[in-house]
């Protein structure tokens, strides 16, 4: 029985990453922001918890879209219900509609981990770099000129219509760079969205943030699987690539 041929990792030539926890802090951005929004307006909640339940409402979000329960929705409408939510459940009162659209745009500025812009700038010496998240594209290009990301294409699950990890959302992204999914590499720093890239023929690199939850993170401190490249950071990564 022939073994399926694996192209050589020289054969990629496009970076795909996923952006909230991998490029951004979301926790601290979203944590500063309520902060900040918080002396603006006269309110002192927990803003690290408050960070925390707003991320934590993220994933059953997708999931009512994913399983047909919403139709498609983008990811700033659907940070804006959660808010709506979060608002009742934090006890915040007489909170006016334009304020709470201006809170979430926090989301539209979370800031870059330290070698998150270096790293990308060594990497985009010998590759292209696209975003492949599920963050909206007035989001993602947003934050990319708040951070300075040095994207090259904001792609993602938008343009697909579908959120990781459905199908759709990777082989689309590869389909509009014009390559085949041996041709990306996906970057993450999580173990579920490179499992699920690594099932569609992408390559595979794992960098991992250990404090994107906080101090008391337990999930994703390492690579759980054999991944193609492991970098302690993403100029680890660049240099690993020999960029």
């Amino acid at each position: 029985m022939n073994k399926k041929r694996i192209p050589p990792i020289e054969s990629v030539k496009a970076l795909t990453f996923d952006v909230f926890g991998t490029v951004v802090d979301w926790r601290n951005g979203i944590t500063e922001e309520g902060r900040a929004f918080g002396r603006d307006n006269g309110i002192e909640i927990d803003w690290e918890a408050f960070a925390d339940a707003w991320r934590g409402k993220y994933q059953p979000s997708l999931a009512r879209v994913r399983d047909g329960e919403l139709p498609w929705t983008n990811l700033d409408s659907l940070h804006r219900a959660s808010l709506d939510a979060l608002v009742e459940e934090f006890g915040i009162e007489d909170l006016a509609e334009p304020d709470k659209d201006a809170l979430n745009r926090a989301w539209h500025r979370l800031p870059p981990w330290p070698d998150s812009v270096e790293g990308l700038t060594l990497l985009k010496r010998k590759y292209i770099l696209a975003t492949l998240s599920n963050g909206n594209v007035a989001l993602l290009v947003n934050m990319a000129r708040n951070a300075g990301l040095p994207w090259d294409a904001i792609l993602g699950t938008e343009l697909a219509r579908h959120y990781k990890p459905q199908p759709q959302a990777y082989l689309v992204t590869a389909e509009l760079l014009g390559l085949a999914p041996h041709e990306c590499m996906m970057v993450a720093a999580h173990n579920d969205d490179l499992v699920a890239a690594a099932a569609l023929g992408f390559r595979t690199a794992f960098v991992p943030r250990p404090t994107e939850y906080g101090p008391d993170q337990r999930t994703d401190l390492e690579a759980e699987h054999d991944f193609d490249v492991i970098g302690e950071s993403f100029v680890d990564l660049a240099e690993q690539l020999g960029c």
